[in-house]
């Protein structure tokens, strides 16, 4: 039976890995909770029935609760007695929840279709998310033969043929050369119903990932890394809607890059640097300047990522000149619709 020590450890974690990926979730349960090998080989069993038996309660109560065709509504107590939990304010009465399908559900919607009451929550959950990918990529470590931190999953997999034992234990180090991160995120008119979520994405990933400076533009170009630096992202995004002239405008992404060159190129581009452009790629500048100053930044630049929300339709074709003229240069291409897509940043940094 799990303890308190082995509870906190396993909560901890969660912030520190993709646990909406049920292999990961398992492997860092069975990584916190199994100390013996006897204990690694019912684990998968229970876990599995685990979320069989809580698959056929759910299904089970939005049947009885919901007629056909109606829509099943949403307790909003469940987030609350999530939030208790997890605080440790467990009360004698069993509190259950069953809004799992609702993060889902929430996850996978288009920014730009997110119902007002929903807003918060999404923001929440891609803080979250954010926070969880700039920690990981923080955290990255390599194996070393020096002594330096005991890597626990590489420690059990190298006893898994000695029972279980641990007899011999590998260590690792943080990498070197770390990536470097610069993002421009387009506040452009055609982008209203996404830059705000983007912007809450880059504001929670800043405040973990320090090797980040983050740019708007418009019809021009701000540094806006010191507004992200605020703790307060309502402040924050006020403070870039008073400062930015070009908020909701027109876009001329070949100006807006032409001044990143010119005033910011030097300082923060190297081959550490990884560029994410947050862009639909619609533009009424200049086209051939675009397409130079992409040539340029993919030269002085290990990657560029452009991710562009209009790509989650599957009916969409890269169809605008300044896409067009753009796509040569990247290295990635992909949607940024929803919290799912942003959850999928990660296998590119």
């Amino acid at each position: 039976m799990a303890g308190v020590e082995e509870e906190t450890v396993a909560l901890n974690a969660l912030w520190y890995i993709d646990y909406s990926s049920n292999q990961i979730f398992r492997l860092a349960l069975r990584s916190v909770l199994c100390r013996s090998l006897h204990q690694l080989q019912e684990f998968d069993a229970l876990f599995d029935q685990y979320w069989k038996e809580t698959e056929k309660a759910n299904d089970s109560k939005l049947t009885t609760k919901t007629s056909p065709g109606a829509k099943p509504a949403l307790n909003e107590t469940s987030f609350k007695s999530l939030k208790s939990w997890l605080n440790t304010n467990r009360t004698k009465e069993t509190e259950q929840t069953a809004s799992y399908s609702f993060f889902e559900n929430l996850s996978r919607k288009d920014f730009s279709s997110v119902p007002s009451d929903q807003v918060e929550e999404l923001m929440r959950t891609i803080r979250a998310l954010s926070r969880r990918l700039a920690a990981r990529l923080s955290r990255r470590y390599e194996r070393s033969n020096k002594i330096k931190l005991p890597d626990l999953r590489k420690t059990l997999r190298l006893n898994m043929r000695r029972g279980g034992e641990l007899l011999e234990i590998a260590f690792r180090k943080p990498k070197r050369n770390r990536a470097n991160l610069v993002v421009l995120c387009d506040v452009s008119k055609s982008m209203d119903l996404y830059s705000a979520f983007l912007l809450q994405f880059m504001y929670a990933f800043q405040q973990v990932y320090r090797s980040m400076e983050t740019f708007a533009f418009g019809t021009s170009l701000h540094c806006i890394t010191p507004f992200l630096k605020q703790h307060d992202f309502t402040t924050a995004l006020d403070a870039l809607r008073v400062h930015n002239e070009s908020w909701s405008g027109g876009t001329r992404i070949g100006e807006s890059l032409d001044n990143f060159i010119r005033d910011y190129a030097s300082r923060a581009l190297n081959k550490r640097t990884i560029v994410i452009i947050l862009s639909d790629g619609w533009d009424t500048g200049d086209i051939s300047l675009l397409q130079k100053r992409m040539k340029e930044i993919k030269a002085r630049s290990k990657k560029i990522i452009w991710l562009n929300p209009l790509a989650g339709d599957a009916s969409y074709r890269p169809a605008a000149a300044g896409m067009q003229a753009a796509l040569p240069f990247v290295d990635v291409f992909a949607p940024v619709h929803n919290a799912n897509s942003l959850r999928k940043l990660s296998k590119w940094l």
